[in-house]
């Protein structure tokens, strides 16, 4: 679902398929913006996080996960892919994951680690046409 050209969307400049920094956005008028493109909006404030298993944890309760959610990363990817992919058609995601912290037991590494399980959703869904977008910042 591109954009038409000369669309007055706030993310038109945004390829459907990326995770990127939120740089110039505003979470509010990201989650219009979902809201608008008839997207799924998933908001997760990971601020008060200092380890991998609270970020994960705070992700899962965000994005409402199901109970059984493992909090590893091989989990994470299978509740934004293929169990999401199971439950019907989709129409496009619009990701913020806000404040990522910047601890010693969440690092540079575990961050890379986190964002490259959304870049993989990213390129799942991008191989069945339906936009990702992820937009995150660091504490």
């Amino acid at each position: 679902m591109l954009e038409a050209p000369g669309d007055s969307s706030l993310i038109r400049t945004v390829p459907p398929n990326v995770v990127q920094s939120i740089r110039a956005f505003r979470t509010p008028d990201l989650q219009a913006e979902a809201i608008r493109l008839g997207q799924h909006f998933l908001y997760a404030y990971c601020g008060n996080a200092l380890t991998k298993q609270q970020v994960l944890t705070t992700i899962a309760e965000a994005f409402h996960f199901p109970r059984h959610f493992g909090k590893n990363y091989d989990a994470l990817s299978d509740c934004l892919t293929s169990l999401v992919y199971q439950s019907g058609k989709q129409f496009g995601f619009l990701v913020v994951l806000e404040q990522l912290p910047n601890a010693p037991k969440f690092d540079r590494e575990a961050r890379e680690t986190l964002l490259d399980v959304f870049r993989d959703a990213a390129d799942f869904w991008a191989e069945k046409k339906v936009p990702f977008r992820v937009f995150y910042s660091f504490q």
